[in-house]
């Protein structure tokens, strides 16, 4: 149900992430994303100062010289947005929620695809497919990516509760549900193993780029003595002594095998990522983002 809180959210990220679209993120978008996507045309034979690694070494062979492919580029993009709604999103200890950071970056996407004139579609998962928006344009669209992104928070409690994360699953259905090369923004906090697999095969297929949302608390605890703890991934109730060194060491050490996980995984893979923290703005980081994609292109 569509509330008149949640239509006063999705305004307000409306007009503070399109503001920052045409200010900063539109040129950065359309430098690196724009023109990436090339289809072939057709074929002509070869001339001096043609690139040789167009040769079309088929027809060359059929004609006795050679012949070049010619390419086009594509007029439009496909972009997706691959967005994680489970338990820990809910989770945050600055003025915003890995949840809403996901919602704002998700709005400074789709403005920027629609900026583009490209198109925009959006998967919700858990540790299941929740919504699936097929690509699409126009500035109707785009407010229905936020609003659904937002909307999240306002199903029913029971709903809400102790989702988990399945990141196999989201990319194994994107993969199915997107035939043509799409460029794909995988936004969660990747608390999550055994995807590897998966992560490879989509992202040869596709332009796939990862963003990671992190909490300050999910990398440092502090001493609150006794304290109780609920898994919003699992709705485990538990007591925990903070002051207990032994729990701070394996706490740290399990979250950096998840991390060294997965930056592992994108290193070997060769897809980028970009780390956002709840705390901190997102602007840097996009845009330093850009910038090294156009610098690579």
């Amino acid at each position: 149900m569509i509330t008149k809180e949640l239509l006063k959210q999705v305004k307000q990220i409306e007009i503070r992430t399109r503001g920052l679209v045409n200010e900063v993120f539109s040129g950065e978008y359309h430098s690196v994303f724009k023109g990436r996507g090339m289809e072939f045309s057709e074929v002509r034979e070869y001339q001096i100062g043609d690139d040789i690694r167009n040769i079309d070494w088929n027809v060359t062979a059929r004609f006795g010289h050679p012949y070049v492919k010619i390419f086009e580029e594509e007029r439009e993009l496909t972009v997706m947005l691959l967005v994680d709604m489970s338990g820990s999103l809910m989770f945050g200890t600055s003025d915003k929620t890995k949840l809403q950071v996901a919602a704002e970056l998700s709005a400074i996407l789709a403005f920027s695809a629609l900026k583009n004139n490209d198109k925009v579609g959006l998967i919700l998962f858990t540790d299941k497919i929740e919504k699936f928006i097929p690509p699409k344009k126009g500035t109707t669209h785009a407010l229905r990516i936020i609003r659904e992104v937002l909307s999240f928070n306002y199903m029913d409690n029971e709903k809400l509760q102790y989702k988990q994360t399945n990141l196999k699953a989201a990319l194994e259905y994107f993969n199915h549900a997107i035939k043509k090369r799409a460029i794909a923004f995988v936004i969660s906090d990747f608390l999550d193993i055994g995807y590897e697999k998966i992560l490879r095969i989509v992202g040869k297929k596709h332009d796939l780029i990862g963003i990671i949302i992190k909490d300050k608390r999910e990398e440092e605890i502090s001493n609150f003595g006794l304290i109780k703890f609920i898994d919003p991934e699992t709705g485990e109730h538990r007591y925990i002594d903070t002051s207990d060194k032994n729990f701070i060491v394996h706490f740290n050490e399990t979250l950096r095998r998840i991390n060294d996980y997965r930056k592992s995984i994108f290193i070997s893979s060769r897809l980028d990522s970009i780390e956002i923290k709840t705390g901190k703005s997102y602007v840097k980081p996009l845009v330093d983002f850009f910038r090294m994609r156009e610098r690579r292109y």
